[in-house]
């Protein structure tokens, strides 16, 4: 993130050659990219996440629940 920054601020600078500004165009839409799979792959997390706590109706289900349910253990213990 502070290497797209920087390249952001050098391009926004306006001190660069063409052939300059090219690269660090090129090098940022690559850094944009990994940045938005790592995005991607959190918001998987927080999905799966969400899903399994809630119930069939999508309720959430208190965190003992939840573990006890997976068990096999639904008495509350």
């Amino acid at each position: 993130m502070r290497e797209l920054e920087q390249l952001v601020d050098s391009l926004e600078n306006g001190d660069l050659t063409l052939e300059q500004s090219l690269a660090h165009f090129e090098r940022g839409v690559s850094l944009t990219r990994i940045c938005q799979k790592s995005l991607d792959a959190a918001q998987q997390k927080v999905d799966m996440l969400l899903d399994a706590g809630t119930d069939s109706d999508g309720e959430l289900v208190e965190f003992n629940d939840l573990n006890n349910a997976e068990d096999g253990n639904n008495d509350g213990q």
